[in-house]
This record gives structure tokens, C-alpha cells and sequence, in this order.
């Protein structure tokens, strides 16, 4: 029956060019900002999220409870939006950042670790490492920026000439990945700021990735390229077989082993790739926000699941998950 159905969906897909989504493939649904959220992040295996909202600040939930778990608030005295969030890989620290500051939360006792400020440029994106200290900074200025909150130590890494859009950090903090403005991808060292390869692209990269073992790296651009590049050579393993015209991504997380890869974009979509040779093996449409025109909404994280489902956090304030069986 599923073998009939994708088939179907193929067909349907080659005939309209839009895509066939497995709407009935949504298993579960949670509604975490009612009025929407301005930055959403989701656990390594889909189980917590930190969701930040205008009304109700920074919330801590555990999907498998469905259960809020903390309240943070507002992230500085001045409620400023927060626009980019990151949880750690072992789920026991997360960062959130508005354009000008960004705060470390420790998850496992529910409380910050502290609020720091950048003067120079503002923040496009974060990660942070499983030790709580080591974190990256994509920032406007070019710059993109690793520190380590314990020691103090910074390392601006400098290879990139305009905008840093995108970051991502190995679990134990030495190697970076950074894409920006001026059409390039870098894995760096963050001990050095010693370049490892480069990941060169036609236009500017909105959306970067690491495996958490480091095997492969993901790098996107604001046009249809979608690279998935093997980390012990610096070579092509493959191209995302997207069929729709400049779809950018917004959100994009390989699964543990490496050999799937599920992303989001900023128009509803949710998908599930195959890292060995970029083929789709399924298309969903996030849940838009109630009473809204357009009936839109951003993919900001997604995860995969223990089980294999692929779960989805959104500029709607809802998590979902969706089934491939």
C-alpha cells in the first residue's frame, strides 16, 4: 500500500511540480505559543524543545510528557525578541540569543548561567557544545565568533567577507561550521581557527550542518543547492533532489547514524532526505498559525526521532511529528 501510494505521490509531484505531502502522516501535535513563537529548538531526538514567544518568553517543554517544564521569562530586562535558540547534543544546555545578547540555560537544574552582550554586530545564529561553555556566534559583521565562557578565551574567525547567516558546532566544541553572505562554507578548528575545507557555492548560504559524529556536513543556499559533503575528504557524497524553485532552507538536522538528513524551510515545508544520493523519502506541511493570513509558518528546527519519526517546531508555536512508515 505505502509503495502504491509514494508512487502516486511521484506522479502527482512530476505532473504539478508542487510536491506530494503525507498530510495523514502526522502522529502527534502540541501546541507551545498559541500566539506564535519567534524561535523554536528541539532536542537532539525530538523530546525537549525551548520555545520563545513574545507574550510568554522562554519555555522549556518535554514532548513525551507534554509537559512545560520550566518558565524562563524574558531572556533581558528590555523583553527583547529572541530570534535564534540552539540545545546542546547531550540535552543538558541550551543557548538563546536576541540580536544584541545572548543567555546560557542549564536545563538539567532549570536556571541560567548568564546573559552576555555584543556591541559590534548582531547575532544571526548560535550553537553550543555538549560542556555548556564552548559557543559560536554567527554575526552580521562577518565575523564568526567562538568563545568559551569559562576561560574567556574568543576566537574570531575571519575567512568569511560579508555576513556569517549560519552556524554549527561539533558536540565537543573543536570544530566549527560557518556559511554566509559571501558564497562559501568552512569546517574550521576552533583550538587554531585553522581552516579544514572549504564548501564553495553559486550564492549566498543560508543554512549549515554537522553530523554529530563528523561524517558529513550539509551546506544551503538561497537558491536549490543543497550539498552533503564527506568530512574525511572535503568531497561531494551528494545533492538534495529538490524539484521546487528557490526553496531555501531555514532548519536542517542529520539523523544520528548520518544516513538520513530532515530539514524545514521558511513556507511550511518539512522533509526527510537520503544523505547517499539526496533522494526524497517524504514531504509534509507544518501546521500554519490559527487565524492567520497567510496561512504560513517557518520551520525553525527538526529532529528524528528514536523511532524514526520526524519531528518539527515552528514559527506557528506548534511541534509535530510525522510518521515515514
Amino acid at each position: 500500500m505505502y509503495k502504491t501510494f509514494f508512487s502516486f505521490c511521484l506522479f502527482l509531484s512530476t505532473l504539478t511540480l508542487s510536491g506530494c505531502f503525507f498530510s495523514g502522516s502526522e502522529v502527534q501535535r502540541w501546541q507551545l505559543a498559541p500566539q506564535g513563537a519567534t524561535s523554536f529548538s528541539l532536542s537532539r531526538d525530538g523530546r525537549f524543545a525551548i520555545v520563545s514567544a513574545v507574550e510568554q518568553g522562554i519555555a522549556l517543554w518535554d514532548l513525551h510528557q507534554n509537559k512545560k517544564l520550566a518558565d524562563f521569562g524574558s531572556q533581558d530586562q528590555h523583553h527583547s525578541t529572541v530570534v535564534s535558540s540552539h540545545i546542546s547534543d547531550n540535552k543538558r544546555f541550551a543557548i538563546t540569543a536576541t540580536a544584541q545578547n545572548f543567555a546560557i540555560w542549564d536545563l538539567g537544574w532549570s536556571q541560567a548561567q548568564g546573559l552576555w552582550s555584543i556591541d559590534d554586530a548582531t547575532i544571526r545564529d548560535v550553537a553550543i557544545a555538549n560542556n555548556g561553555d564552548d559557543i559560536l556566534l554567527a554575526l552580521s559583521n562577518g565575523k564568526a565568533l567562538f568563545i568559551n565562557i569559562s576561560t574567556g578565551r574568543r576566537l574570531e574567525f575571519l575567512a568569511h567577507k560579508e555576513k556569517v547567516n549560519s552556524v554549527a558546532l561539533s558536540p565537543n566544541g573543536r570544530y566549527a561550521l560557518s556559511g554566509g553572505n559571501d558564497h562559501n562554507g568552512y569546517l574550521w578548528d576552533t583550538r587554531t581557527g585553522q581552516i579544514l575545507y572549504r564548501f564553495p557555492h553559486k550564492s549566498r548560504i543560508t543554512r549549515v550542518a554537522l553530523q554529530r559524529d563528523g561524517k558529513f556536513a550539509l551546506t544551503a543556499d538561497g537558491t536549490n543547492d543543497v550539498f552533503i559533503w564527506d568530512l574525511t575528504n572535503g568531497k561531494k557524497v551528494s545533492e538534495l533532489d529538490i524539484t521546487l524553485r528557490q526553496q531555501t532552507l531555514s532548519s536542517a538536522r542529520f539523523s544520528d547514524d548520518g544516513s538520513m538528513i530532515a530539514t524545514g524551510t521558511p513556507s511550511r515545508r518539512v522533509e526527510l532526505w537520503q544523505t547517499s544520493d539526496g533522494k526524497n523519502m517524504g514531504s509534509w506541511k507544518a501546521e500554519p498559525q490559527q487565524d492567520t493570513r497567510p496561512a504560513t509558518a517557518v520551520v525553525y528546527d527538526v529532529a528524528i526521532s528514536p523511532t524514526g519519526n520526524v519531528i518539527s517546531g515552528s514559527s506557528s508555536g506548534f511541534a509535530q511529528a510525522w510518521s515515514t512508515d
